[in-house]
């Protein structure tokens, strides 16, 4: 039996879009188990914030300024990353756009954003896995995560198409990732009912969403982190090529 608790320790977890939200809760709940947590973000004040909120609670952090699609700016934050930490044990390919996107028609939005939308979203994930591939060689149980949505499942714009390239994107590199004994699965959150999410929408959508749900549950930011866990942990050693959703059914109602 595995103990989850007890396995991140010494591992060092790179995560994108780390400043705030998910890849903030996913850092603090890393480092709280001994790993490593690298927090980066276009936000650089932010990212400092988050990394310093880690270190004021005892743990292991650091950040960066990092734009997914900037590839030289991934050589630079690995650069130091491996000269301090010899590699990167965990990838959380978290950064996105969506906002405004969400569910508005293609039509309605100029080709520049849409541009920018899928190069943040789909080629932000290539790149950083591409960059961050040659230092998790050779180190037991590396793994990647990526981050889609349940918007990936029921064709929800211009975003649901993005998250929908990222599951494919998943399965292709767990396939060639495979041999190096890399894992690659993804997360398909549902509506976990945040800061952020009470900001942007009403709470009629918040209750129309859920009225698609299996569960008459609210998500919250923990139910993504724990299924962030497992599949970054050794528990989940057979697993790979997955995207796990974790919607309380709403996914599958549409």
């Amino acid at each position: 039996m595995v103990d989850v608790a007890a396995q991140f320790g010494g591992r060092v977890a790179l995560i994108t879009g780390g400043a705030r939200g998910l890849g903030r809760a996913f850092g603090r709940a890393l480092a709280d188990l001994g790993a490593h947590a690298v927090l980066t973000d276009v936000d650089e004040a932010a990212v400092d914030r988050a990394a310093r909120e880690i270190t004021e609670a005892g743990g292991q952090a650091s950040a960066y300024r990092l734009d997914v699609v900037d590839e030289a700016a991934w050589d630079a934050v690995l650069t130091d990353v491996v000269a301090v930490d010899g590699g990167v044990d965990i990838l959380i390919n978290n950064a996105g756009l969506h906002s405004l996107e969400y569910g508005t028609a293609w039509a309605t939005l100029p080709v520049s954003r849409l541009r920018r939308l899928f190069d943040v979203n789909v080629m932000g994930v290539m790149i950083g896995t591409l960059a961050v591939r040659p230092h998790m060689q050779g180190r037991p149980g590396a793994n990647v995560l990526n981050i889609s949505s349940s918007a990936a499942f029921n064709g929800m714009g211009a975003y649901g198409a993005t998250k929908a390239a990222v599951r494919g994107l998943t399965l292709a590199w767990a396939r060639e990732l495979g041999p190096e004994g890399i894992r690659v699965n993804a997360l398909a959150p549902g509506l976990h009912v945040t800061d952020t999410i009470r900001q942007e929408f009403t709470p009629e959508m918040i209750e129309g969403h859920r009225h698609h749900q299996f569960l008459d549950l609210e998500g919250n930011e923990q139910d993504i982190v724990d299924a962030m866990l497992y599949l970054c942990s050794a528990k989940a050693r057979f697993v790979t090529g997955e995207t796990m959703r974790v919607t309380a059914g709403y996914a599958s109602s549409l």
